[in-house]
């Protein structure tokens, strides 16, 4: 079927010039139809441009928030961290200083008895230099990093902590206080024998002191025995570990049985003159890994408890 055709006549009266434009009606329609939709398919593809961006907007946002969420955690996390290393490290700080009695003390015990308490030096290096790598591509790759930092951090911590838990239980099992009130009447080493028999070793030490004054453990330990032992009389022997034995000798009496745990400065006895004594004194001895040793070597200034 033809379209059908129109024409359009314009006519200048003054001039008489007359213009002429035939149209096809369907063309027309369809010219006019793409002019006027024209703006509206533009709008509309503006509108699913700017919807599509807003989606886009959307999914970023809520990306980036459970980023900042994450991100929140794992700092809340490092900060927990941090917090108990300084906690540790002030813990730490405390328990290494020593007071001046207490170090001489340690200082005086042979290498053999420290060697038992203080764990081997590391040899790993250090960890900002195994750990840390020269770029960090991401903030996670940070926060792993600086969890692995004071995660080892803490491992270091810990070692050191139980080093120092050693060294306090080797400085409380160390003789280092006076075991009795009264004079230094013998010393340890080679002596005339106060029964006439000459020159004869004298195995530890001798404190003047009334009969019935008390005896006090010099460390922690255990009563290893406590009764009569021949030329010793009523002794006590304590167990201290790390190879450290003390005996109190001549007792009149004693307040421990053996395999009790005693603390230092704790009453074991009174003084007397049990065995083979002149009189009322106690005889005090020291055993480094089963050797006697002179015990005035660990004993400090403090005669009292």
């Amino acid at each position: 079927m033809k379209s059908r055709r129109y024409t359009i006549v314009i006519a200048d009266r003054t001039t008489g010039v007359v213009r002429r434009w035939t149209l096809s009606l369907r063309p027309t329609l369809t010219t006019l139809a793409v002019v006027f939709s024209l703006p509206v398919l533009v709008g509309l593809g503006t509108r699913w441009s700017t919807l599509a961006e807003l989606s886009n907007i959307r999914k970023t946002a809520a990306s980036l928030q459970l980023q900042n969420e994450s991100f929140r955690a794992m700092t809340a996390e490092l900060t927990d961290q941090v917090e108990s290393v300084q906690a540790a490290v002030g813990d730490l700080s405390e328990k290494a200083i020593l007071d001046p009695d207490s170090a001489r003390a340690l200082a005086k015990l042979p290498a053999a008895v420290r060697s038992r308490a203080m764990g081997g030096g590391s040899t790993a290096t250090p960890i900002a230099r195994s750990v840390l790598s020269p770029t960090l591509a991401s903030p996670e790759d940070t926060f792993g990093t600086l969890r692995l930092v004071l995660g080892r951090l803490t491992s270091r911590l810990e070692l050191a902590q139980g080093d120092l838990d050693r060294r306090a239980e080797l400085l409380g099992a160390t003789p280092s206080i006076w075991p009795a009130r009264g004079a230094l009447s013998a010393t340890f080493g080679m002596r005339e024998d106060p029964f006439g028999r000459g020159r004869a070793a004298h195995t530890g030490i001798d404190i003047s002191a009334d009969k019935g004054q008390p005896v006090y453990a010099t460390a922690d330990g255990t009563v290893q025995s406590a009764g009569w032992n021949g030329d010793y009389g009523n002794v006590v022997a304590i167990n201290h570990n790390f190879g450290l034995v003390t005996r109190y000798a001549h007792l009149s009496a004693f307040s421990v049985w053996p395999g009790e745990r005693v603390e230092r400065g704790q009453v074991l006895g009174q003084v007397g003159a049990t065995g083979r004594a002149t009189g009322p004194h106690l005889h005090y001895e020291l055993l480094v890994n089963g050797q006697l040793t002179n015990p005035l070597a660990l004993l400090t200034g403090n005669r009292r408890p």
